[in-house]
């Protein structure tokens, strides 16, 4: 079985970093009158955020009454907010252009279950243009459930005014909640949501999930208690912008990796942090370097990570086994729960999934990766297809046990 062997190591051996005792550094009166300005100035960016959004959402509920209280035409709304427009524009000035009142009223017919209050923020241990894709089809009635299920009264005042203008372009209710839980949980930027929401998050963490598991997300967010949890179909890594070249090493997607690690963490998802890179684990009489190694807080394990940058082959699967073994034996702590090794592959070949110790595992995983951002259609469609492979695996499994 091949693996990656060197007669000289890449480089010296790095044992991964040791509990230490750290001696506290007495804090200032300058740090302690920072801590005190800083908690103050994020209550007041809070309380301004809050107070814009519980705003944007009355005016649209007012815009909407009036235009229900009125004549039941196209033209007469367009006129309604025209002439609201160029009132407010003219006392107030800019930020309320007929576009911005629109969205207003969308905000309000998307939200108008919600009270119009401030809901306090989400616990850690809780559960622009149109984006409007439809990344998974739910039932409506998993909404109704939702709603049962989670308290929807007010807004989370760790969103702004952009946060949610964003989530309106989310067609499907159930992913807009869920969105709209993990922007606040996880602290997003605007520009950290929208990518979330073009890269379709939500059906990627779907993978086989059935109305309950849809149920959970919309309503508690992703929560990783499972190596599975944590596994995405595909990963897009077109942030590290590299060439389209036949002649890309897996050296260089390593580099570029580390070089953009802050979002590359956001990919991976939560609870990840960064341990090391070509990580060398060796024997009596052999050294093997492990492309990156991170661990996962939340599952309490390391996760070793291998770069394939073609198909995926039964000796790249025979080599993570062994690595998450050697890792297993060599590295693993007391209270580390077993190791899981995650191979990132050009391209998977479901057949030698099918038929390889990845069938079934609960430490060994592969994922495609893609490094171009595809268009909502090509992820969309490769979902589909990964999450019809779980199925059809799974329908094959329970078959032969009925048998």
């Amino acid at each position: 079985m091949p693996a990656k062997k060197q007669s000289t190591p890449k480089r010296s051996s790095k044992k991964l970093p040791a509990q230490t005792s750290v001696v506290a550094t007495p804090v200032t009166l300058f740090d302690r009158v920072v801590r005190i300005l800083e908690q103050a100035r994020a209550n007041v960016v809070r309380a301004v955020n809050s107070e814009m959004v519980l705003a944007n959402w009355l005016v649209g509920r007012e815009i909407v009454q009036a235009i229900q209280g009125g004549e039941e035409r196209a033209e007469y709304g367009r006129q309604v907010i025209k002439d609201l427009s160029d009132k407010l524009t003219g006392r107030y000035g800019r930020g309320h252009s007929e576009t911005n009142l629109k969205y207003f009223r969308l905000f309000y017919q998307t939200y108008a279950d919600r009270a119009p209050m401030v809901r306090p923020l989400h616990g850690s241990d809780t559960a622009t243009a149109s984006i409007g894709h439809k990344a998974c089809d739910v039932l409506d009635d998993l909404a109704l459930a939702v709603a049962r299920e989670k308290s929807l009264d007010g807004f989370s005042p760790a969103l702004s005014w952009s946060h949610y203008r964003t989530l309106l372009g989310v067609e499907n209710r159930n992913e807009r909640l869920f969105y709209e839980i993990e922007a606040e949980r996880d602290h997003w930027s605007v520009p950290q949501l929208e990518r979330q929401i073009h890269t379709c998050l939500f059906a990627r963490l779907l993978k086989s999930k059935d109305k309950a598991g849809v149920l959970a997300l919309a309503s508690k967010g992703q929560e990783v208690v499972r190596p599975v949890d944590a596994i995405k179909h595909p990963y897009v890594l077109d942030f590290l912008d590299l060439p389209e070249s036949p002649a890309l090493h897996e050296s260089a997607l390593e580099t570029a990796i580390v070089g953009k690690l802050q979002p590359f963490l956001l990919e991976l998802g939560k609870g990840f942090a960064f341990v090391d890179r070509q990580h060398r684990v060796e024997t009596e009489s052999q050294h093997f370097y492990i492309d990156l190694v991170f661990y996962n807080y939340l599952l309490k394990c390391f996760v070793l990570i291998d770069l394939k940058i073609k198909k995926l082959t039964h000796q790249d699967i025979g080599q993570m086994d062994m690595y998450v073994r050697m890792f297993d034996e060599l590295r693993r702590g007391a209270g580390d729960n077993p190791t899981v090794g995650l191979i990132l592959c050009a391209e998977k070949d479901e057949v030698m999934v099918q038929y390889s110790v990845l069938k079934g595992s609960q430490q060994l995983f592969a994922s495609k990766y893609m490094t171009c951002l595809p268009s909502e259609e090509e992820l969309r469609r490769e979902i589909e297809r990964e999450r019809r492979v779980i199925e059809e695996r799974g329908a094959a499994g329970q078959s032969k046990r009925s048998q």
